[in-house]
């Protein structure tokens, strides 16, 4: 199977945007020279430095119409390793990369980009097995089915058969696929405990402790990175409100609600919307207590509202896709529940990939902090 799905050319247009771009933001002198050498090498004659590289993630990450967590854009870390294109040497920097974005539970945003001919076929580094059963069943994480699979029969013999177990990730570099397993201590988990039903605690409920998207291709000037796994802090709605509660992923929702001893004989007792808040709760208390950062729905809109008003001080505009932005639990107590916005998508930007086993063409952009 070919080693990178997406074409590393330059379109002069994109490249040419880009550098005035970068040299407008950043006051940094030579722009004349560079056009110039652009148009006189041609097509692919854009090499991007590490500075030209990290601004052009970081404003990326500015222009990601699905993500309300955009705020802290110009702080992202990013890893310049482009010239890393061995599957045990990228493995060994995504270990790196785990430890240092969680930073002891102070989670730092980073990016790694690694060389071309690199993919992860993984979505994200950190991801739960998802074992179809004979009867229809799933267990594990519902969604993860197909990746499992894959894995599989990439020559993964499966996990214990519990449902969180933790998938290995497949590199392919070089034309080849390899397989490697996560040591423990790179892949933090934590366990959801709730402060006052310790019955929800006994559920055995878990989840990763920071998201790190590994299927989104960065973009920047006309080129197209394919291995950059980019990691941040979750919002608590993203584990609780869909990646545990979804009747298609994890469906605790019934589980909770009778720890909780509430009333699911009627839909009208408003039983889901009772289990669903107090599993927020209780991702929000799990991670505190495990010195982890998260940031509630509340927060985020917040945050995202002042990130509008540092926009617009600087004379750009807020792209935003309105129905990622909005949370699922109580959208309409946030600020931005009222707001419009224009979801065009312009570049530098990150495009999500179709999974390696299905497709190599490239898809609309996602957001590289959540995974719905």
């Amino acid at each position: 199977m070919p080693a990178s799905p997406v074409s590393s050319t330059i379109a002069g247009t994109d490249a040419e945007q880009f550098l005035r771009l970068y040299h407008g933001e950043t006051g940094r002198p030579g722009l004349t020279e560079r056009l110039e050498r652009l148009r006189l090498g041609g097509r692919d004659n854009l090499d991007l430095s590490t500075a030209e590289l990290t601004f052009g993630a970081r404003v990326a990450w500015r222009n990601s119409i699905r993500c309300v967590g955009r705020l802290p854009w110009a702080g992202l870390r990013v890893r310049d390793l482009r010239h890393v294109i061995h599957a045990d040497e990228v493995f060994g920097h995504l270990v790196r990369h785990l430890h240092a974005s969680f930073a002891g539970g102070r989670i730092q945003p980073t990016i790694s980009v690694f060389g071309p001919g690199v993919r992860i076929h993984n979505d994200q580094l950190l991801r739960y097995a998802g074992y179809r059963q004979p009867g229809g069943g799933v267990v594990g994480d519902p969604q993860n089915v197909a990746l499992t699979q894959h894995l599989r029969q990439l020559g993964w013999e499966g996990g214990a058969g519990t449902p969180f177990d933790l998938l290995p990730l497949a590199i392919e570099a070089r034309g080849r696929i390899h397989l490697f397993s996560l040591p423990t201590e790179a892949a933090p988990e934590i366990q959801i405990t709730h402060p006052n039903c310790e019955s929800i605690g006994k559920l055995g409920l878990r989840w990763p402790a920071l998201p790190v998207v590994s299927n989104m291709t960065l973009g920047v000037g006309g080129q197209h990175f394919v291995c950059a796994p980019f990691s941040g802090w979750y919002m608590q709605t993203e584990i609780a409100s869909r990646n545990l509660a979804d009747a298609d992923r994890y469906d605790v929702l019934p589980a909770v609600a009778q720890a909780l001893g509430l009333d699911m004989g009627r839909r009208r007792s408003l039983w889901l919307d009772r289990a669903l808040l107090e599993l927020n709760v209780a991702v929000l208390h799990s991670f505190d207590m495990a010195g982890v950062r998260i940031i509630d729905h509340h927060a985020a809109t917040r945050q995202f509202q002042h990130f509008e008003t540092c926009e617009a001080a600087a004379g750009r505009t807020v792209y935003g896709h309105w129905s990622w932005l909005i949370p699922p639990p109580s959208p309409a107590s946030t600020p931005i529940w009222s707001r419009q916005y224009d979801n065009t998508e312009v570049s530098p930007n990150f495009l999500l990939q179709r999974p390696a086993w299905e497709t190599s063409v490239l898809t609309t952009s996602g957001c590289p902090f959540n995974d719905r």
